[in-house]
């Protein structure tokens, strides 16, 4: 109820004197006229610039009008040909100011949760023929003679209807240029200007006259509404006359007496055929005297009738809107919200090409009476990826340390850090630039970047904005609120770019009151950081460049003074922060230059001042440690202090924690990028930090562990793609990277840079782990997850990617270009080719859009926008031929322009609808089989829609255009509803549904994981109604699944046919009284058993949640070992449980991988084994394996080293190297096709077992059994799935136990006397690693999730029982996953854990006693000899542990302490530890990491030595030394290693950081003495580098190339280098100058495999010059050049091209070109993988001609030909090397590489061939030349 004094009406301009301006303000050109129309005084307010022009009322942003009348009432006029701007803010019932703005400068009408924009349009501004054309009016500047306006605002609906807010009172009120204002007034009655007290009651109206004060002068017997206007906004008419829904726009019949004028909302279509029919109209009606026109008036047309623009912290970004009543043409009433858009739905009688009238299906119901489906609201937003958008320095802890608080763009986000829960703050307009919270966490403030100077105040338990208002400063760069809340501090530049700074009190904020500016200064200096001391809130302290002030709050004003700062004048601060000491007094302050001062802010001077410097360890390329000392300081630039460590973090990316006195560090974190904030918890136990590369993260100081909180991009993401299997999630960005998340944590998995160039789009393989993703240079790359790497790129496009779909089957992939090709590959196999290429077919005007290309879900048809803009073309998919093509400018005959294509979706099958997006913002929906128009929505959003996407089931429809997302009743056939919701900050770039359909992703500025809260109730119409299941026994289950209603996971329908019953036993066997057993039978195949009662199903929970009962199958292929009649595992019993189907369904389910790098993981290999690949016969080899050079650190447990025989073996590949350590000699035992993951060696010596993967999802692991003494293969055995986790023998010898690995998880006993498989239990979870016991026969332990089990092996007779006993991990040892184990002294068990713990268990009493913090990570590898203990962890640390005093400690049971434990020596090697095997009295061992290195080691000694290594990865090239002494290779660890070719010991490495070395030459002899001999390296980064080998030093590096060099060599004489790159292009340097003198261009486009340089005479071939050299790219061409580089002369000689090569299904990556000089005939030309049949060619120089070809059984990969024999080395994918006589053509194959073999070369001498198949080398002998 509004106070007496504001009834009946209010004078505002009166009641605030605005004439005294004491009150009030006025800024600008403002003055008072007389008007000649009113006969009165009026305000004039005129100026170019509207917002420094006006009047505002009250007189500061502080104050409050209070006005609580719920009619505003504007008299005013529009001056001509000028615009004008009017805000209102008004204040809601809960407290929210939303501010409404009306002008004609708007041209649309644009929402938020806080601010209404309304485009005024005014009388005239409209074209001709509008009203009769039904187009939209248009917003401009007042025509001459403009009339005055009685504008009638109902505060109350305006809230209501458009942000379902209650109005509580008007706050303030500004009047911009340009126009005249005559007065204000409020009031309750809602008046009509137009009917005099005396009309009314002649006519007995049922009106309210206006009062005589505000009435405008009528001339006597002429009408009002001649001279004036009236507008009611929004209209509050009961009803409309039903003339106002038909399809034209001419004014009805008045339905009112004639004086009485009529303001008619329209929260529906206006008219059928306009296209501004989506859009909520309100219209002024203004009855005029018989025979004069009316008055049609349009003061707002906002595009949506949507109140979920407010996006609201009470639900999210959700939708609210209240219903009103609308009377149809029908005259039935229509229940609809109004915050629902409606979509005009062209029937065939509407305007457009003719259309049968049978295209569209009738509707189940009338439309008139359909009620929309969709819940309100539909979207709920549930979680946000991203940090910052304006800045990362604000991250800010909660006061319980529990949550973190931080800004995404336009979002605040409020982070728990235990659950990664997020809730919001909702409200902001643009990106947020500041934030600050209190001490009480009662109040957050944060300002927005735009509009400039925005704040707003948050009640942070609630979420609710308290309050809105603009500050002084101009561009708000920081806050800072004092603990008590009562003071809030905001920094920036005020609009003439002066420093600035407000101190605000908000103690009455919250309590019904607003900010209040207490005191305001402004500075010549720099602020860079500003903060509130928390013991004084009156002193405050800032700093910036060459400056420290500290302020005081006195008397109304903020004074500042300046700290001393001696010699540190010049140095640029960064951040400060208050010590938390009891005193006060000291202030910290950082800098970019490395100090840190600490002031005594009392007596304002420096009391101490620190340096911080990197410290670099001799031989070190990366700072160890930091100290503070004299140099070149490190950047700072943020720090925190708390009572006791200050937290700093620097532009190094390191986080450092420092005591307050900084003598040494106490933590450090490495980051990924500069730190941009570092903030400590209130308890000092955590430290928050943020990074300018968008990762938010924290330090837990107890533990020492780094938790990483939040990863984003840096830039806008342009495209998004989802993948169904693994649930995962792939977005591209401006930032240049390709990142993969996990849906279901949206953590990111995989992160993939790409400097060079930009990626523009990017679409997952349906079935494989693989991801296609298309760059801006035209590129096209499929990327391997499982790999982590490229597996091919194809540069089939010139101009950017802007469109990359898959079929939904994954056998195709299509890409378009901006110049106007589509590409299609084969993508089925591993690496995808092209298929066919077509010219000028897609719109070359297209931008990148996530939509640009589409397949339809049965895989037959792919839609496109081209060959021009305004068409749309269906191909047929597979063939690409054209099926259709629709011209959408044509489908709109009334349109005055062009219609062009902007988006094509694909309706879900099997309807075959394509939906498409046009620039006149529409969608339409078209028949892909005829093209006719199918439906059709108009005015989707105001700008054309540029993505689409819709659901599974067809019932929703998405649509994205600029920061707005639509959601839209797809189903509804008359009148779609919609739903609008906003939060990003800028435009959607993509949107789509999850692969469950229960989410929606949409994406721009951030990511955004919506919850969609429909129900699937309803099906599509065009779906046939199934046949519902009869009932049975059943039916309500069937149901269920297929509705999902029953509240558990939608799995599929159960099959009807029985699963296999398994027998579950609850007691012991035989009655007796100990655990449960497994007994096993006799079974003709393998199957699976249970462990009994410790691991029942009805005991441990489900690993994925509520499991299935259908599909008991087994979900891999395994195939019976040798033995012929393979044992199954079952329990046996006399009572059964139920559900002992999980025990089989969960070997169908995949497994994650568990959180233990103890598990072998195998590298990920493109290649496969060739067939039927036959061997050379024995005794007649050309070739004999010398040595390998490498250890394989993938494996696990794969050195074995027995020092009293001196047997020692290793894995490398699918190897066994048996080396001895006195002489270096090797064996190689043959016979595993894949990586070996492991090794056992019998307690006898004389047998060894080796494990390697299965090669594919048909066949097994192998397990071979090996003869020691002679080295040969006795037995082969298989049975595992996947891969096998370790080997172990028993005590006698007699059993072997192999265990399978996380997705295997099955344990196998076999019979080393028969080599039958005895047992095999399948495990419900991982094991990590397992353990025969020394002293008891027969007990296994097996060690993984939470509990150690110990197995019993008991025979009788033909049967071997398995008695199990589980023993979880006490809750006092908190470790989750036990990783390794040992038997140590008798009855000890040592097992370490993932979280560095070492537990100690007593075997007899089956208890844990003791525990200690071992190591900072996970343990892999634990050895026990004695007194003695071995620890290897994933820290590449090695540690020694005296544990003698453990036994006594077994005594002490649960009060045993670890301190009579301790370390005795500790090592660090070059990676994580995987294998260690020691002598027995643990002085020396040999252990292997996963760096491919095998140490040495000596504890008495305390030193490592190398003994084996190797290249971490790819080796690209091999080299030789004119003299064939050493040999050099590199790889893409960006390393060149030169070997002794005597010993292969690596003799020198030169090691370039985060650089791949793909190319590698050596100097010929020509060069001089061997002292002077160089190696030219090329880098990925275009540089190229040359290496003083005598030296051991770099003496050059240059950068001729742009791209990644590919290939380079030395020119005969050895003064001139040729380098080609993956672009094309060869470039000529000296590396005696180190300059570039000649490029040549004749291959561009396509990579340069090869360049080879040789001599010749001059005058050779006909063309001077003494070099000859060719180039040979990979788009099948050679050239052959002859140059004399002395006299800068290079001429062609030939240039030969040949056609593709034509490739099958199993290979289909095109292989490289390979071009090479004939060493014994320099006229001929030897080529490989050049031309379409896999075969060498031979051709002539001198003839120009092929004079010979040697057929070739794959494509060969490598090639080289031997200097001295005839013979030449090809290398094969398919891991074959063939050797083949040139001569007599004849051939041998020879295997031995695990993956394709990607490199060969002989040595200068031909006695020696080296091969490389990734990072592996063989050394092969050449027996015959």
């Amino acid at each position: 109820v509004p106070p007496v004094w504001q009834h009946p009406f209010l004078n505002v301009f009166r009641q605030f004197k605005v004439d005294e301006w004491k009150r009030s303000t006025k800024e600008g050109d403002v003055a008072t006229v007389m008007d000649k129309t009113l006969k009165c005084t009026v305000y004039r307010i005129r100026g170019t610039v509207s917002a420094s022009n006006y009047i505002q009322l009250p007189k500061t942003s502080t104050q409050s009008l209070g006005l609580t009348g719920r009619y505003l009432y504007l008299l005013f006029r529009p001056l001509s040909t000028k615009h004008f701007v009017i805000h209102l803010d008004l204040s809601t019932e809960d407290r929210q100011v939303i501010r409404v703005s009306l002008s004609n400068l708007f041209k649309e009408f644009k929402s938020t949760a806080t601010w209404l924009q309304f485009p005024f349009i005014c009388e005239g501004t409209s074209r001709k023929g509008d009203a009769e054309m039904g187009r939209e009016y248009l917003a401009g500047a007042a025509p001459p003679g403009a009339r005055w306006t009685c504008l009638q605002l109902d505060l109350h609906d305006l809230l209501l209807v458009y942000l379902n807010r209650r109005y509580s009172h008007l706050k303030s009120v500004r009047l911009c240029a340009s126009l005249l204002v005559r007065n204000l007034y409020t009031s309750d009655l809602c008046f009509d200007p137009a009917v005099t007290v005396a009309e009314a009651r002649r006519a007995k109206l049922p009106v309210t006259p206006m009062p005589r004060e505000m009435a405008f002068p009528v001339p006597k017997g002429e009408n009002w509404h001649d001279h004036y206007i009236h507008i009611r906004f929004p209209s509050d008419s009961p009803a409309a006359p039903s003339k106002l829904v038909q399809r034209n726009c001419s004014p009805p019949e008045a339905g009112f007496p004639r004086h009485v004028p009529q303001l008619l909302p329209r929260p529906g279509p206006f008219s059928r055929s306009r296209p501004d029919s989506g859009s909520p109209v309100v219209q002024t009606l203004g009855p005029t005297a018989e025979g004069s026109p009316r008055v049609w008036r349009t003061l707002s047309p906002p595009q949506s009738w949507q109140a979920s623009l407010g996006l609201l912290p009470e639900d999210g970004l959700s939708s609210e809107c209240s219903e009103v009543s609308i009377v149809g043409g029908s005259g039935v009433d229509r229940r609809e919200p109004p915050a629902s858009a409606k979509a005009t739905h062209k029937l065939a009688a509407g305007s457009g090409p003719p259309v049968s009238a049978a295209v569209v299906p009738p509707a189940p119901e009338d439309a008139t009476k359909h009620e929309s489906f969709l819940p309100d609201p539909v979207l709920r937003l549930k979680r946000v990826i991203g940090l910052g958008g304006h800045s990362t320095k604000w991250a800010l802890w909660t006061k319980d340390g529990a949550a973190v608080v931080y800004p995404c763009h336009a979002i605040i986000v409020v982070l728990c850090i235990d659950t990664r829960e997020q809730c919001f703050f909702l409200g902001h307009t643009d990106k947020v630039s500041a934030l600050a919270l209190d001490g009480s966490n009662s109040l957050l403030a944060s300002a927005q970047a735009h509009p400039h100077g925005m704040l707003r105040l948050w009640d942070f338990q609630t979420r609710s904005c308290l309050s809105l208002f603009r500050s002084p400063v101009h561009t708000v760069c920081s806050l800072s609120f004092s603990d008590s809340g009562a003071l809030l501090c905001c920094i920036g530049k005020d609009r003439h770019g002066k420093m600035m700074v407000v101190a605000w009190g908000t103690d009455q904020v919250g309590r019904g009151g607003e900010a209040v500016i207490l005191a305001k200064a402004n500075t010549d200096v720099d602020i860079q950081a500003f903060e509130i001391a928390f013991c004084n809130e009156t002193r405050m302290a800032s700093c910036g460049r060459g400056n420290v002030r500290l302020w005081r709050l006195r008397g109304g004003g903020l004074c500042s003074c300046p700290v001393d700062l001696g010699e540190h004048h010049a140095v640029e601060f960064t951040d400060l922060a208050f010590g938390k000491a009891q005193d006060g007094h000291t202030l910290y302050v950082c800098s970019r230059s490395g100090h840190i001062l600490e002031i005594d802010h009392q007596r304002m001077a420096v009391r101490r001042a620190r340096y911080l410097l990197p410290t670099q360890t001799p031989g070190s390329p990366l700072p160890q440690k930091q100290a503070f000392s004299l140099g070149p300081g490190i950047a700072i630039s943020s720090l925190s202090v708390s009572q006791a460590e200050c937290a700093v973090g620097s532009e190094d990316g390191y986080l450092r924690l420092w005591p307050l006195d900084f003598s040494s560090v106490l933590l450090e974190a490495e980051h990924e990028g500069p730190i941009s904030s570092v903030r400590l918890s209130p308890d000092g136990l955590h430290v928050l930090s943020t990074t300018s590369s968008g990762h938010l993260g924290f330090l837990d100081v107890p533990s020492r562990e780094y938790n990483v909180l939040v990863r984003s991009h840096t830039a806008p993401v342009l495209a998004l793609a989802t993948e169904c299997s693994r649930g995962q999630l792939a977005t591209v960005s401006q930032d240049h990277t390709v990142r993969v998340w996990d849906l279901s944590t949206l953590q990111q998995l995989y992160d993939f840079t790409s400097p060079e160039e930009a990626p523009c789009a990017v679409a997952f393989h349906p079935t494989q782990p693989v991801f296609f993703c298309g760059f801006s240079s035209g590129a096209v790359r499929s990327f391997s997850l499982e790999a982590t790497r490229v597996l091919v790129e194809h540069r089939c496009h010139q101009g950017a990617i802007t469109g990359l779909v898959t079929s939904p089957d994954g056998s195709l992939l299509f890409s378009a270009c901006s110049q106007g090709a589509l590409a299609q590959y084969h993508c089925t196999a591993t690496c995808c080719r092209v298929l066919r290429v077509a010219a000028n077919v897609v719109c070359r005007d297209a931008l990148p859009s996530p939509n640009a290309l589409a397949v339809s879900g049965d895989n037959r048809l792919l839609a496109f926008m081209g060959p021009f803009k305004y068409m749309v073309t269906i191909m047929d998919a597979a063939s690409l031929d054209d099926l259709l093509r629709v011209d959408v400018s044509a489908l709109d005959p009334a349109s005055s322009g062009l219609d062009s294509a902007v988006a094509v979706c694909f309706s879900p099958a099997p309807r075959s609808h394509l939906l498409v997006s046009l620039s006149s913002n529409k969608v339409v929906v078209l028949d892909a089989i005829s093209g006719r128009l199918v439906r059709e929505f108009c005015d989707v959003h105001p700008v054309a829609c540029s993505a689409l996407a819709l659901s599974g089931d067809a019932r929703l429809l998405l649509t994205a255009a600029d920061r707005a997302i639509k959601v839209w009743d797809y189903l509804t056939q008359s009148d779609p509803s919609c739903q609008v919701y906003i939060g990003h900050s800028e435009p959607v770039q993509a949107v789509a549904f999850t692969p469950d359909q229960q989410h929606l992703l949409s994406v721009g500025d951030a990511i955004f994981l919506w919850d969609i809260l429909a129900s699937p109730e309803r099906s599509p119409p065009e779906s046939t109604a199934q046949p519902l299941p009869s009932p049975g026994p059943n039916a309500s289950q069937q149901e269920d699944a297929l509705s999902g209603t029953n509240g558990l996971p939608r799995w599929p329908v159960p099959s009807q046919a029985a699963p296999p019953q398994l027998s579950i036993c609850a007691g012991p066997l035989d009655g007796g009284d100990g655990p449960p057993v497994l007994v096993q039978k006799e079974a003709c195949g393998a199957g699976d058993g249970a462990a009994g009662r410790p691991w029942d199903p009805s005991v441990l929970p489900h690993p994925h949640g509520q499991p299935s009962k259908q599909g008991a199958g087994v979900g891999c292929s395994c195939q019976p070992g040798p033995g012929g009649c393979v044992r199954e595992g079952s329990l046996n019993g006399s009572s059964s449980l139920p559900g002992a189907w999980s025990l089989r369904r969960a070997r169908t389910q995949p497994t994650a991988r568990p959180d233990a790098y103890k598990h072998f993981t195998a590298r990920y290999k493109a290649s496969l084994m060739a067939k039927n690949v036959s061997s050379p016969p024995a005794g007649g080899e050309w070739l004999h394996l010398k040595a390998v050079v490498g250890y394989n650190g993938n494996g696990r447990a794969n050195v074995i080293w027995r020092p009293d025989t001196g047997f020692f073996a290793y894995t490398c590949g699918c190897l066994v190297v048996v080396e001895d350590l006195h002489s270096g000699s090797q064996q190689h035992w043959l016979g595993h096709s894949e990586e070996i993951s492991t090794l056992a060696l019998s307690n006898d010596a004389q047998v060894l077992a080796s494990a390697s993967g299965s090669s594919g999802a048909a066949s097994g692991c192998q397990i071979r059994i090996w003869d020691v003494p002679g080295g040969s293969c006795q037995q082969l055995l298989s049975h595992h799935c996947t891969a096998v986790q370790a080997l172990a023998f028993s005590l006698d010898d007699r059993l072997l136990v192999t265990l399978g690995d996380y997705g295997d998880r099955t344990l196998a006993l076999w019979s080393m006397a028969t080599y039958e498989l005895v047992s095999s239990t399948h495990l419900p979870e991982p094991v990590h690693d397992m353990a025969f016991n020394p002293w008891g026969a027969g007990e296994l332990a097996c060690v993984g999730q939470g509990a150690l089990t110990l197995w019993l092996l008991q025979q009788r007779g033909a049967d071997i029982s398995l008695q199990v006993h589980r023993e979880p991990i006490p809750e006092t040892v908190g470790a989750g996953e036990l990783t390794s184990l040992c038997y140590g002294a008798e009855p000890l068990l040592y097992c370490g854990s993932n979280a560095g713990q070492v537990c100690v268990w007593d075997t007899s009493a089956s208890r844990c006693f003791l525990a200690w913090e071992a190591d900072d990570g996970e343990i892999g590898v634990l050895l026990c000899s004695g007194s003695r203990l071995v620890s290897g962890s994933n820290t590449r640390r090695l540690r020694l542990w005296a544990v003698g005093a453990v036994a006594e400690l077994r005594r002490k049971g649960s009060g045993a302490r670890s301190s009579s434990v301790f370390m005795e020596r500790e090592l660090t090697l070059d990676g994580a530890i995987v294998s260690a095997v020691f002598h027995e009295s643990m002085d020396m061992g040999v252990v292997g990491t996963t760096a491919g290195t095998l140490w040495y080691v000596s504890w008495a000694e305390g030193t490592s030595t190398r003994l084996i290594s190797g290249h971490r990865s790819k080796v690209n090239e091999v080299v030789f030394s004119p003299s064939e002494s050493h040999c050099a290779t590199c790889g893409d660890d960006g390393s060149v290693r030169v070997w002794s070719l005597s010993s292969m010991e690596l003799v020198i490495q030169f090691q370039v950081l985060n650089q791949s070395c793909l190319c590698l030459a050596w100097s010929p002899p020509s060069c001089g003495r061997p002292e002077q001999q160089h190696m030219a390296a090329g880098y990925s980064d275009g540089t190229l580098r040359v290496f003083n080998v005598s030296r051991i030093s770099m003496e050059l590096k240059m950068h001729p190339h742009l791209a990644a060099l590919t290939a380079i060599a030395f020119s005969a004489d050895g003064q001139t280098i040729i380098s080609g790159d993956k672009d094309g292009l060869v470039a000529v340097s000296q590396p005696r100058t180190g300059l570039t003198f000649r490029t040549l261009s004749d291959h561009r486009g396509a990579p340069i495999s090869t360049i080879q340089s040789t001599s010749k005479e001059n005058g050779a071939f006909g063309v001077e010059g003494t070099d000859l050299w060719l180039a040979a790219s990979g788009d099948q061409r050679v050239s052959i050049w002859a140059s004399d580089w002395l006299r800068d002369c290079c001429e062609l000689v030939d240039w030969l091209s040949f056609p593709a090569p034509i490739l099958t299904e199993a290979s289909d990556c095109s292989p490289p070109s390979l071009a090479a000089f004939c060493p014994w005939d320099r006229t001929l030309l030897v080529c490989a993988g050049l031309g379409p049949h896999p075969e060498v060619v031979f051709y002539s120089l001198c003839l120009k001609q092929v004079v010979k070809k040697i057929p070739l059984p794959f494509f060969a990969v490598s090639l080289s030909l031997s200097p001295r024999a005839h013979f030449m080395a090809i290398g094969f994918a398919e891991r074959v090397l063939r050797l083949v006589d040139c001569v007599s053509g004849a051939a041998q194959d020879f295997a031995g590489h695990d993956d394709g073999v990607q490199l060969c070369r002989f040595a200068p001498s031909a006695s020696l061939l080296f091969t490389a198949a990734h990072n592996e080398i063989l050394v092969w002998e050449v027996t015959d030349c």
